[in-house]
């Protein structure tokens, strides 16, 4: 199955220049889905796993499945002034300004095996933050996970010391 026949590009959106990757296509097929979750699992390599972290929002979709699949506990990181109990904030850059991720403080523990999991990895700022909060709360990084990597925005530069899996590239 061509998983790529799943996800539709929208041009000009959110604003003019982006093409933007439509995953809704993919999540409305249960078998596309169940592909895709096993093209995620497949690149883990057995990996003992305690916990998937996912980022807000569209990385929740797969990171909670791959969680229960992992039989891992899964940790939300989310936009500021989301989480309700005491949180780690890592700060990243954006063509324009900084924007800020945070992870409750109690999420992971020291030493936890961790699964970071996203829907892109784009220029790598939201993968670098994500990955800066589990090394903060004394995760051992196994593996940054992404459902597509935009290639031509080389985001791996910014993660490179991680092992890097994404089910499709563009």
């Amino acid at each position: 199955m061509d998983l790529k026949n799943f996800i539709r590009s929208v041009a000009d959106f959110p604003k003019p220049g982006i093409d933007f990757k439509d995953i809704t296509p993919l999540l409305n097929n249960p078998a596309a889905t169940q592909n895709c979750l096993d093209l995620l699992l497949s690149g883990i390599n057995n990996e003992k796993i305690d916990k998937v972290v996912a980022i807000e929002s569209r990385g929740f979709f797969f990171g909670t499945l791959l969680a229960n699949r992992l039989q891992a506990g899964f940790v939300p990181i989310r936009k500021p002034n989301k989480l309700p109990f005491t949180t780690h904030s890592a700060s990243y850059e954006l063509e324009y300004g900084t924007d800020t991720l945070q992870m409750h403080t109690d999420a992971i523990k020291a030493g936890d095996r961790v699964l970071i999991h996203d829907d892109v990895l784009a220029t790598g700022g939201t993968a670098k933050a994500a990955c800066d909060l589990v090394e903060k709360a004394g995760g051992i990084i196994v593996q940054c996970n992404f459902l597509m990597e935009l290639a031509f925005l080389n985001g791996r530069d910014k993660i490179k010391d991680n092992i890097v899996f994404a089910a499709l590239t563009y």
